[in-house]
């Protein structure tokens, strides 16, 4: 028999809907990042940046990094599903599209995490519920997909599935931190971004000079800044927090609000739109998540 999903409490929810506008935040600044940044060296400073300031809050708290010392093999693969990985396809593909597109593409997560749970844990499998939203998610993503691989419409076809492939590391990388869920969240969050950074910082210099990945522009260094220190240093305390609380699947829900968020901003501030398809296939995937959410049709 299928384990029912765990339900989420008030708490999680605003937790959910606080993170989904951080992450909606992420593509809009790395947007305006990429513009001057190479995409490998925006990951870099992402990650090293978040990681300063959650060592810098650490040893304000009194906390010690020992029980990350003791474990960097899982931190190093935690760092890459999560981090190296996803950033990696996420800037590279943001070079061609918009803020709004990506994030639409990155909201598949839910879908990829119910099918890698469902293989890899005993307590997320799979019911008829959440097969059937699969089923319309991917059908959602077939929508949004398919159009734009006719008419290339939106950017091209490569920067499309460059996100899908974030998404599909996101989904291994949610169920591979149920791991740490007996572990303090900013503790976590410090051990990924400071593995992350180690992994990071050889490729970086390896294939870029100092003068590639540095610019002068301020709102460039601003976007950066607040890429790294909102949308990845508090935006992952609240993500582990999410994962230990209510689930790997129900914490992968947070990319309902990411678009939403996504879109508004760069609608507003770069001037950016939607196909119409597009926003056909975002509708199929929210009617996705409402289905394995499940509670809509409960009450």
């Amino acid at each position: 028999m299928a384990t029912p999903s765990r339900s989420m409490s008030a708490s999680d929810w605003g937790q959910l809907l606080l993170l989904g506008l951080l992450w909606g935040g992420s593509f809009f600044f790395a947007r305006i990042a990429v513009a001057d940044i190479p995409p490998l060296a925006l990951v870099l400073y992402r990650v090293s940046i978040a990681a300063i300031v959650l060592h810098l809050w650490l040893r304000l708290r009194g906390i010690s990094f020992a029980p990350v010392v003791a474990k960097p093999g899982s931190f190093l693969c935690l760092a890459l599903l999560n981090n190296v990985i996803p950033f990696s396809l996420i800037f590279t593909g943001q070079t061609e599209i918009g803020a709004g597109l990506a994030s639409v593409f990155y909201a598949t997560t839910p879908l990829w995490t119910i099918l890698v749970a469902n293989l890899l844990t005993a307590d997320e499998k799979l019911s008829v519920s959440k097969l059937a939203g699969v089923g319309l998610g991917i059908a959602g993503a077939a929508v949004m997909i398919g159009p734009g691989l006719l008419s290339n419409l939106g950017g091209p076809t490569w920067a499309k599935f460059a996100v899908i492939g974030a998404a599909v590391s996101y989904a291994f990388a949610v169920v591979y931190a149920k791991r740490f869920k007996d572990m303090k969240p900013t503790l976590v969050a410090t051990g990924q971004l400071t593995a992350a950074t180690v992994l990071m910082a050889p490729i970086v210099f390896l294939f870029y000079s100092p003068a590639e990945i540095v610019t002068s522009g301020v709102s460039i260094w601003m976007a950066v800044l607040a890429l790294a220190i909102l949308t990845t240093a508090f935006a992952f305390i609240l993500y582990f927090n999410l994962i230990a609380s209510a689930g790997a699947t129900n914490a992968s829900l947070v990319t309902l609000v990411v678009p939403v968020s996504a879109i508004m901003l760069g609608a507003v501030f770069l001037g950016e739109r939607l196909e119409p398809f597009e926003f056909a296939g975002m509708g199929l995937i929210l009617a996705s998540l409402i289905i394995i959410d499940g509670r809509l049709f409960r009450r």
